[in-house]
């Protein structure tokens, strides 16, 4: 992975978001900054219409070009894929570290065998000595960060902090964050547009009368996050980009346009609108139900496909990542008429 480099502010985004845990076990205690849960993002900018960022665990997420509104959501990768589960970053300076790890000797919570354990590592010089408090501005301490959504494995990084020297790598075989990390990261973030299609006729169709089905698209474009550590000079931008829509009628008793239901993206737009003087043509993109919904309705499910590809420091051309999906329901009445001039 990149060699560290160093920046000017020190970490202060690090420590300022995931605060001093004093917690009362060893075990979770050693995690502290670096390891232990995450809190909150914390969100900063204009959500509206400007710059977006948020900051988790000493990464930063510039969310300016994401989905949004009301209906938006995050998409469901397809396939076998899972997120990073945990991973290695730098989590302090020797004088954070140092004012974290007294601060956990001194509320005495963590009991004297580990706290002496820790004193012999990190200032007996076993193998440490003083928090590395010499090497001030030459490399940081590193610890261990778990996916929050704790997937299988996202307590499996349990080396305790270790310290890395600027412009030299993490210790191999450990899942160090780099670009790949990140960008996997960033696609957990991505949201994207709600999928209510628009129908023609609107509000409510006929039995055996082809109906139109279209998704707005200004809406449908391509949208992105970029995940970034500034102390390693590292990130990576993962792009979702909408290819096709797929349509459930929500009832055996219907048949697709096309008949395989998949309807692609053609230029920026999925299906084409409805407009008059189109009655007798068959829709490009569309469903035409057979059987009346009574006094009920059909639980119409749209479901667009975005395709995943991702750019990263150190990363040569275009990477790809699963696809994601992303899908509401709506309901469609269907009335008992065979046939209708519009």
């Amino acid at each position: 992975m990149p060699a560290v480099k160093k920046r000017a502010f020190a970490l202060t985004t690090v420590v300022a978001v995931a605060g001093v845990a004093l917690a009362a076990t060893p075990a979770t205690a050693e995690k502290g900054i670096g390891g232990g849960t995450e809190a909150p993002p914390v969100v900063s900018g204009d959500q509206e219409g400007g710059s977006l960022t948020a900051t988790a665990g000493g990464i930063s997420y510039d969310e300016s070009k994401n989905g949004s509104g009301p209906r938006s959501g995050t998409i469901a990768p397809t396939g076998d894929y899972s997120p990073p589960p945990c991973w290695y970053a730098p989590a302090y300076t020797p004088a954070q570290f140092k004012k974290e790890r007294e601060a956990v000797w001194a509320v005495d919570s963590t009991g004297p065998l580990w706290d002496l354990d820790q004193r012999k590592r990190y200032v007996e010089g076993k193998p440490y000595k003083n928090f590395n408090l010499d090497k001030a501005g030459k490399g940081y301490w590193w610890s261990s960060f778990p996916n929050t959504t704790y997937p299988p494995g996202w307590d499996k990084c349990k080396e305790p902090t270790f310290w890395v020297d600027e412009n030299e790598p993490p210790p191999a075989g450990l899942p160090a964050i780099d670009a790949e990390i990140l960008a996997k990261l960033a696609y957990a973030r991505i949201r994207v547009p709600g999928t209510k299609v628009s129908l023609a006729p609107k509000g409510e169709t006929k039995v055996n009368l082809p109906t139109w089905a279209w998704l707005d698209g200004a809406e449908f474009k391509p949208v992105s996050v970029t995940a970034r550590v500034d102390v390693l000079d590292i990130e990576a931008t993962t792009t979702a980009v909408p290819v096709s829509l797929k349509i459930d009628p929500g009832t055996p008793d219907a048949e697709t346009y096309p008949a395989s239901g998949v309807c692609d993206l053609v230029g920026d737009r999925i299906g084409t609108p409805y407009t008059k003087g189109k009655a007798k043509e068959t829709p490009p993109c569309g469903v035409k139900y057979l059987r009346s919904s009574g006094d009920g309705s059909y639980p119409l499910k749209a479901t667009v496909t975005w395709k995943i590809r991702w750019t990263g420091t150190g990363v040569d051309g275009e990477q790809t990542l699963p696809d994601g999906e992303f899908g509401a329901e709506q309901d469609v009445v269907v009335q008992e008429i065979q046939s209708i001039n519009r």
